[in-house]
């Protein structure tokens, strides 16, 4: 069966009743067809899965009460901020889905020189809730109980110059660099994965990212889409020095 594994943005505790969302009681009582007695599970990013009961199906209102409780421990012990090129279509949706799945810990759209998409303020915040929601159902999918959260979009100048480095981690995908992922040492703390959008990093937005702390690293001889880059150097960190 499909998994049977919910969000919600509730204070969950045992013993609580509580209203799914339209989504969630859409997909268990339409599509799965969940009754009252069937169980599932609902998360809301505390760390813990909530094991729920049925006990009202009804047009418009479908509530579960939490019979128990149960920490999920499957947080990588990678903590990976990726900063993520903003792409068209449905790249930058992909590239967060997979690295949420990979086990990603926080992401931040990056406006560089050669992202296609331009937002204004009520784009941006539209654009913000829909990647945030691509995150939960990607929680929901893997088995994640902590939901790494979308940070407002930063062009890339104004995100360096406000975030030093603070003894962090931090690499970018560089075609031309000599190094790989397995020349570098075990990252002590978090990593920064900086990936451009179509077309990749301008040589300049690079070098600026080297200055402040970016070692550019080279992924094999060939040349990575924006929605793949992130997804196979998470991948290979995970393999290195997280938990594949």
């Amino acid at each position: 069966m499909s998994n049977l594994r919910f969000y919600s943005p509730e204070n969950l505790h045992i013993g609580a009743t509580v209203k799914l969302n339209n989504n969630a009681a859409t997909h268990a009582t339409r599509v799965l067809r969940l009754n009252i007695g069937d169980t599932l599970k609902l998360f809301n990013g505390d760390g813990f899965d909530y094991s729920c009961e049925l006990v009202s199906v009804k047009k418009g209102e479908v509530l579960a009460k939490i019979k128990n409780s149960k920490v999920v421990e499957n947080e990588s012990n990678l903590h990976i901020t990726l900063l993520q090129g903003i792409s068209s279509g449905d790249r930058m949706d992909i590239a967060l889905q997979k690295a949420v799945e990979l086990g990603v810990a926080l992401i931040i759209p990056i406006k560089t020189e050669r992202s296609i998409v331009k937002l204004d303020e009520e784009k941006t915040k539209k654009r913000v809730e829909h990647w945030q929601n691509v995150v939960i159902s990607a929680c929901e999918q893997s088995g994640r109980a902590v939901v790494p959260e979308v940070e407002s979009p930063l062009g890339l100048t104004l995100w360096l110059a406000s975030n030093p480095q603070n003894n962090s981690t931090r690499i970018t995908l560089d075609p031309t660099a000599d190094s790989h992922l397995n020349d570098l040492d075990k990252p002590e703390k978090n990593i920064e994965l900086l990936i451009g959008s179509e077309g990749g990093l301008t040589a300049e937005e690079v070098d600026l990212a080297k200055q402040h702390g970016f070692t550019g690293v080279r992924l094999g001889p060939r040349i990575l889409r924006t929605e793949t880059a992130p997804l196979a150097s998470i991948a290979a960190m995970q393999m290195l020095w997280g938990d594949f």
